[in-house]
């Protein structure tokens, strides 16, 4: 969505208000397309003694899995956007400035940007998820696997001599 700006560009203490719902059911992140549901953005450009003040809000949910046990959850996506927006940059290195085609705006890009920015690298579906037996696959979130736990190879000579040891009998002098 473009946002034409060419009325208030000149205008200070003018705004414009807008609200559309993004779709970004196309993208793809790690093998998956979290975004399924729309994404509702709304927000307002203020020109602020002839600065462009560009604050919005976009807010959904992302249906996505568990990284630990791989249940499937639903994670509230909420991502607050504020950045300026002007018709031409005097340091070309600025990050923070969002420059003007022709006195519009594209939304789409800014908010589709910050919404994928925005995402966690990690999800889980409780901050004490216990994940899956690395052996047989079990959710230990349901209780233990009653996989015997392996050694560590790196260990396993000092586990032969813990078990010589016990296996002998005391000897008393």
């Amino acid at each position: 969505m473009r946002l034409d700006l060419r009325d208030i560009i000149h205008t200070p203490g003018a705004s414009r208000d807008f609200a559309w719902e993004l779709d970004l059911s196309q993208v793809t992140l790690y093998g998956e397309k979290p975004f399924d549901h729309p994404i509702h953005v709304s927000g307002s450009v203020r020109n602020m003694a002839g600065a462009l003040q560009l604050e919005g809000r976009a807010v959904s949910e992302l249906d996505t899995h568990c990284d630990r046990c791989l249940k499937p959850i639903t994670v509230a996506l909420d991502v607050p956007v504020v950045t300026l927006l002007a018709e031409e940059l005097e340091d070309e290195e600025s990050d923070e400035i969002v420059l003007l085609e022709n006195g519009t705006a594209d939304l789409e890009e800014i908010f589709s940007t910050a919404c994928i920015l925005a995402l966690d690298g990690k999800h889980l579906c409780a901050e004490t998820c216990k994940g899956l037996c690395g052996a047989c696959g079990a959710d230990l979130n349901e209780g233990p696997c009653g996989c015997k736990k392996e050694l560590d190879p790196r260990l396993a000579v000092l586990a032969k001599l813990l078990d010589k040891d016990s296996s002998e009998p005391d000897e008393e002098t």
